[in-house]
């Protein structure tokens, strides 16, 4: 519940009509969910304009309107109108406004890779028990982050929030409206290098996290990550570390893989064990570890937490197609991510063929092909073959030759529908085979899972 004086404060905005001391039930930006006493929040982009559908919002029955420009229909005089400068801006200064009227934790997580999943497992974690506001999805930009915080009541307990960016500057516009409590960095890996350029680019972009917390200000980092390392001597933070291969404040070891399941100690002392084959995924398991022993989580309710997690889709899932067993890694790629499911793959168990369906590894910048062509040494350590799908992944099948891959181990396709097919046509996979499919966002690769 807003009152209209409320959101003029917030945004800076100019009352065009109606009363400062009226309600609005929430705010929506959507035109296809309005409902009657809500505010419609017109945004902009390249191709929508929430200007164009004014008309319709009035026909819901929203009780106010939130523009940046003068609606171009006449507007029933009971109906608010709001001008600001700009929608998007005024969406985040809303949003910051209801957080800070909520004296809950609010948990930030951000990094390269493991976003989502962290997001998830940390916010699984702690709602044994307690009510969990989070993201959905990956709802992490400068409209989704906003729109998640707006839900924020006092009905909370915690809210976790995941926080993306591809350009500088986002991560600290959107820590400044979430004010996080707690900020987790996952990693820092080659990702949006088109923007950010090079790795020092991506540290510095995703470390702005840390100038912007709130009391207690408690950073989780992994502590295995060269570019975080530095950051962990720093005495005037509180900071706390995640880790496998260095000594950290929270530390696997005992490392195993059963039945599809990654098993490990924390600290010598407490076993886990994650639903995954994945071994990368401890250190998300570990954030959600450290998260919740700030908040007096025991070790024993964690451990039976985190055993019964559900990896979000595409986030290397074992799933079964056509009766073949695959590892769906297909939300998302970048080299860190990529080698990461290649270990998945080469510690899988497998009476058959191990097989990488890979697509393009995108915004990778002036060093798209360089990296296309380094991760090729990786491939040929973990599998059998290579179906390269995309021309960035043609960089990395040549490359696959190079490094000892005969021209029966390599096949080049156009799409994911026509390496869906070459697996079960040409290569006819079989149920003791093991496949592999990766690739960005963009390249559909869910489409070989007929997805």
């Amino acid at each position: 519940m807003f009152k209209v004086d409320e959101i003029i404060r917030a945004t800076g905005g100019c009352l065009l009509q109606g009363r400062p001391q009226d309600k609005i039930t929430c705010i929506l930006t959507d035109s296809r969910s309005l409902k009657p006493g809500a505010a419609f929040l017109a945004l902009r982009g390249k191709n929508f304009d929430g200007h164009d559908f004014i008309s319709q919002s009035l026909k819901a029955k929203v009780s106010c309107l939130i523009v940046e420009k003068k609606p171009l229909v006449r507007v029933p005089a009971p109906v608010t109108v709001i001008m600001v400068k700009n929608t998007t801006v005024a969406l985040g200064d809303i949003a910051r406004f209801q957080r800070l009227k909520i004296d809950h934790p609010v948990i930030a997580v951000t990094g390269s890779n493991g976003k989502t999943t962290t997001k998830e497992m940390i916010a699984w974690v702690l709602a044994d028990g307690a009510r969990v506001l989070k993201n959905e999805g990956t709802k992490n930009n400068q409209i989704g982050l906003p729109q998640t915080l707006l839900g924020l009541s006092n009905k909370d307990d915690y809210a976790v929030v995941e926080i993306g960016t591809n350009h500088f500057g986002e991560v600290d516009y959107l820590a400044k409206i979430a004010k996080p409590n707690i900020a987790v960095i996952t990693n820092i890996g080659p990702s949006h290098l088109e923007f950010l350029k090079d790795l020092p680019g991506v540290a510095k972009e995703k470390t702005a996290l840390l100038d912007n917390l709130t009391g207690p200000a408690i950073s989780l980092l992994n502590g295995d990550d060269p570019s975080l390392k530095g950051l962990l001597r720093v005495r005037s933070r509180k900071i706390f570390s995640f880790g496998i291969s260095q000594k950290c404040d929270f530390r696997a070891g005992s490392i195993g893989l059963k039945n599809g399941r990654v098993t490990f100690k924390v600290n010598g002392k407490y076993n886990f064990e994650i639903p995954t084959p994945g071994e990368h995924n401890i250190y998300n398991a570990l954030s959600a570890i450290a998260c919740g022993r700030v908040f007096g989580l025991s070790y024993q309710k964690m451990r039976a937490r985190l055993a019964a997690f559900k990896f979000p889709p595409g986030r290397l899932n074992l799933v079964k197609y056509r009766g073949v067993s695959f590892i769906d890694d297909t939300y998302n790629s970048n080299p860190l991510s990529l080698k990461a499911a290649l270990a998945a793959l080469a510690a899988a168990g497998c009476r058959g063929r191990k097989i990488l369906v890979m697509g393009d590894m995108l915004e990778l910048g002036e060093q798209k092909e360089l990296l296309h062509r380094q991760i090729a040494w990786s491939i040929t350590n973990s599998c059998d073959l290579l179906i390269a799908v995309g021309d960035l992944a043609r960089v990395t099948a040549d490359s696959a030759r190079n490094n000892g891959f005969a021209d029966g181990q390599v096949f080049c396709c156009d799409n994911a529908l026509a390496a869906r097919d070459l697996l079960f046509k040409k290569l006819a996979v079989k149920n003791t085979d093991l496949i592999l499919v990766k690739g960005s966002r963009s390249m559909k690769m869910e489409k070989v899972l007929g997805v």
